[in-house]
């Protein structure tokens, strides 16, 4: 039955269904107490779901409502109220009666270059204020760009944003957000800053000029790929925004540009005038002269999330490259859990790679070469550039590896079917707490078969050993998952 007609709270006559999403309907309705036009944001019912998960959905609708409302600005949907519909909250916001961004762009259509960066002043202005205000939005996209009238843009939809000093509200199983404009660091599984609602502001200001996400792949996996490894594509229509975009598209956060820097590189495009130079945001300095910017970033973390964490969420995003489908079966391995601290000889046919960066050092076999690089991970590929051995490190170190592994396996199994596991066990190695984790997933042509180590102490630093390769060869790589744990040792 339509709910078009129907009373919310006393006062709200539903008119017209104007939006839906992920988590409920926005509709248009009339105050008729105050006699004037709203939108309502109704959360749909969800039998489904248990009592513990409809609380942490209908407290992620309050948590909207409180973050959009802490954010006062004329860029920023106003939020009037908070009412109860039949048990569940509802959230009572302005009604802004023209299209969405998302509208705009529909079928590959683009802006000019200077209407882009129009647009793009009002979403840098939105951000701005409420990263001031301690939130993040963490769903910047053009579907929650509203453009109203007198030239008026509007960020909307705060459902997944989070404020500084609380708790996330992510379930176990979920991945919030839309997969095309998600920071890198985001679906590696790192905590978000504000570096990363800039990334989706220039994943958003691409498709503006473009015609298209610049990420955006056949499938969900690919996409997710693509924003983690590959570089951006060359632009053909940004014209003097070109800069300025593929700095925001940076896969390390610390290469954007600060907020100001975007909104005056974005005013001298729609003004004309010169385009502003832009450079990447200087890293702050703390107290006592820390200079290395990786321990710096790692601390700013830490202090602003509460949260860490492992490298290891790059299994859900690097290594789910080909596509979805079936899996192979193959025997299972022992766990790793080497007594000794000590590590193996050089094996034949393999060399020896000393990483200053992350201070660690381990076998790769002759051949591989380094892929894909970041400061907190490395990984080098066999010469097919099918099979892969990752390391990386995330400091500090979160409390239980094996914990955080069946988190990250939740979300794996929501957003790709093809996810398989073999097992996930608790182990040591060299004598710390660790986890060993081993599935498989249907690649494009092929099915790939995966093992993550991890292990750390908590408050230390987390260390990550990962193999890919495909499942039909699996008995060939595997040897090589094997040297480079036995072989891996720490220089610093």
């Amino acid at each position: 039955m339509s709910d078009e007609g129907r009373l919310v709270a006393g006062r709200y006559r539903l008119t017209e269904r104007i939006g839906r999403g992920g988590m409920g309907t926005v509709w248009r309705a009339d105050d008729e107490v105050l006699a004037r036009q709203v939108a309502l944001k109704l959360i749909q019912a969800r039998p489904h779901l248990s009592d513990d998960e409809l609380a942490t959905l209908y407290e992620r609708t309050r948590r909207e409502a409180r973050s959009a409302a802490r954010v006062v600005h004329p860029n920023v949907v106003v939020v009037h109220d908070v009412v109860d519909d039949d048990g569940r909250p509802c959230i009572v916001m302005e009604y802004v009666p023209e299209p969405a961004l998302a509208d705009l762009l529909e079928g590959g259509r683009t802006l000019p270059p200077e209407e882009a960066a129009r647009i793009g002043l009002g979403m840098v202005a939105a951000l701005r204020a409420a990263h001031a205000a301690g939130v993040l939005h963490r769903d910047v996209k053009p579907g929650n760009v509203l453009l109203g009238p007198d030239d008026r843009v509007v960020l909307t939809d705060f459902g997944i944003a989070l404020t500084a000093g609380s708790s996330t509200l992510t379930q176990t199983g979920q991945m919030v957000g839309s997969i095309p404009y998600m920071a890198p660091e985001r679906l590696r599984g790192l905590t978000p800053g504000p570096a990363s609602d800039l990334w989706s502001l220039g994943s958003t200001l691409y498709q503006a000029v473009e015609g298209r996400p610049p990420f955006k792949r056949d499938t969900a996996m690919e996409t997710v790929y693509a924003i983690v490894t590959d570089p951006v594509e060359p632009m053909k229509q940004a014209g003097p925004l070109e800069p300025l975009v593929e700095l925001l598209l940076s896969k390390d956060p610390a290469q954007r540009p600060a907020a100001e820097q975007v909104e005056r590189a974005l005013l001298a495009t729609w003004s004309g005038a010169e385009t502003e130079v832009v450079r990447p945001a200087e890293p702050v300095q703390e107290r006592g002269g820390r200079g290395r910017r990786r321990a710096r970033r790692g601390r700013r973390v830490a202090l602003a999330a509460g949260i860490v964490v492992s490298t290891a969420a790059a299994v859900t995003a690097v290594t789910l490259l080909h596509g979805p489908g079936p899996h192979s079966a193959a025997k299972k391995h022992p766990a790793a859990a080497p007594t000794s601290t000590s590590p193996s000889p050089l094996p034949q046919g393999y060399r020896l790679i000393t990483d200053k960066e992350l201070g660690v050092s381990f076998p790769v076999p002759d051949g591989w070469t380094a892929g894909t690089r970041a400061t907190d991970e490395v990984t080098y590929k066999d010469p097919t550039g099918l099979a892969g051995v990752t390391v990386g490190t995330v400091e500090p170190a979160g409390a239980d590896p094996i914990t955080h592994f069946a988190d990250i396996e939740a979300n794996t199994k929501v957003n790709y079917s093809t996810y398989r596991r073999l097992r996930m066990q608790r182990t040591a190695f060299r004598g710390q707490p660790a986890a060993i984790w081993e599935f498989t997933f249907q690649g494009r042509v092929r099915v790939f078969r995966a093992i993550d180590l991890g292990y750390g102490r908590e408050g230390g630093r987390e260390y990550d050993i990962y193999l890919s390769a495909p499942d039909a060869k699996w008995e060939t790589y595997r040897p090589v998952f094997d040297n480079v744990r036995d072989g891996f040792r720490t220089t610093g």
